[in-house]
């Protein structure tokens, strides 16, 4: 039997036996990891819902519109649409996250070395959460302890666990500071607010898009720089042209999503490819798994930053609950993966740095590198 600890440190070998759907004891419940019954199970909430008390976010967070479907659902996400489309994204945001990104990195330029997920990756992610939220008067360091506790907690829950103390205290945190800037005029929170979602509704809405946003760009931005770096001849290719960065993007999102599973629940019995699903079990989408699909992507293991297809991936989810926030963490991601590739020369990973590591959110412990300073 696969285990937990072993899911957490490399579930590919387990999901390309299972594809596209298989009983995971470990888990204790259906792991679907085909590309095209993922997206069938996302984009059916009525067959299989978030809506459940088992829900990990929900049981730190309490309901958002990560942990509801149908009406409700809507009433959570409608004021944040707007916000975190393409065009808003790009007219709010370009600034902002490429100030941050050159502050970031002029301040280790000179230093020959770092580790770029706390120096970068970590600290962009953060302050842009921090600006889109208007919790600019919090410190970062406070905003990154409450996400760390937060995450870990729901982490946690998904792999059988309680909710941890320090989860509940780093939510009661930020429900205490979330609400003490919902009058602030320019702040997704203010607009959530306006639009007229209670204080409790808006501050499980910030917590979900406070810890989502700063785990998808962290572990974008640190997973890309890991697949660059240990595939010399991709990264030659994306060093000669530059242009290749995006795609180079999403195929480390492809092989090792930021988000690697979404939990869902059946709310009656029903087959998936063979399997007999009973009500109220256990649906968890690998889209780790969905990503490697070899009847979508040839050579599904293979990093390959000129692949055709590779925004094809699901790391984003699909449906109802597909990422608000898929927008920002891509414009995040190129900044940062370019200023990074154009201003540390002779960039390379130290022996050391570990792989890509996790159940829920996968990515690199720490990415240590050196350059020529």
């Amino acid at each position: 039997m696969t285990t937990v600890a072993e899911l957490e440190q490399d579930p590919h070998a387990f999901l390309a036996r299972i594809r596209p759907v298989g009983w995971s004891e470990a888990l204790g419940g259906w792991v679907v990891c085909g590309r095209e019954l993922a997206m069938q199970v996302m984009r059916d909430p009525e067959t299989f819902t978030v809506d459940d008390p088992r829900f990990s976010t929900a049981q730190v967070v309490g309901p958002s519109m990560l942990s509801l479907d149908g009406g409700t659902h809507a009433e959570h996400r409608a004021p944040f649409e707007q916000p975190f489309s393409l065009a808003q994204t790009r007219a709010r945001f370009t600034d902002f996250v490429a100030e941050e990104t050159d502050r970031l990195v002029s301040a280790i330029e000179s230093l020959g070395s770092a580790d770029l997920r706390r120096t970068v990756a970590g600290p962009l992610s953060v302050a842009v959460v921090a600006y889109s939220l208007g919790l600019t008067r919090t410190d970062a360091a406070t905003v990154l302890d409450w996400y760390q506790d937060i995450s870990s907690s729901v982490s946690g829950v998904a792999a059988g666990h309680p909710v941890t103390a320090e989860g509940a205290a780093a939510f009661a945190e930020l429900h205490q500071h979330v609400a003490g800037s919902i009058d602030q005029a320019d702040s997704l929170i203010a607009e959530a607010a306006h639009a007229g979602l209670g204080t409790d509704e808006v501050v499980a809405n910030a917590a979900v898009l406070m810890f989502g946003g700063i785990e998808t760009t962290e572990a974008m931005i640190t997973n890309c720089l890991w697949h660059l770096l240990t595939n010399p001849s991709e990264l030659a290719l994306v060093l000669a042209d530059h242009s290749l960065i995006p795609n180079a993007i999403e195929e480390s999102l492809r092989l090792e999503p930021a988000a690697a599973v979404v939990d869902r629940y059946a709310t009656r019995d029903v087959t998936l490819a063979g399997a007999s699903i009973s009500r109220g079990d256990f649906v968890t989408v690998s889209l780790a798994g969905a990503n490697r699909d070899p009847a979508v992507f040839t050579d599904p293991d293979l990093y390959d930053v000129r692949r055709a297809n590779a925004r094809r991936h699901l790391a984003f989810a699909s449906g109802p609950h597909i990422c608000l926030g898929m927008h920002l963490a891509r414009l995040e991601a190129v900044s940062a993966i370019t200023a990074l590739l154009t201003r540390l020369p002779d960039l390379r990973l130290d022996a050391t740095s570990p792989p890509p590591y996790g159940l829920v959110f996968r990515k690199p412990s720490a990415v240590d590198v050196s350059w020529v300073a």
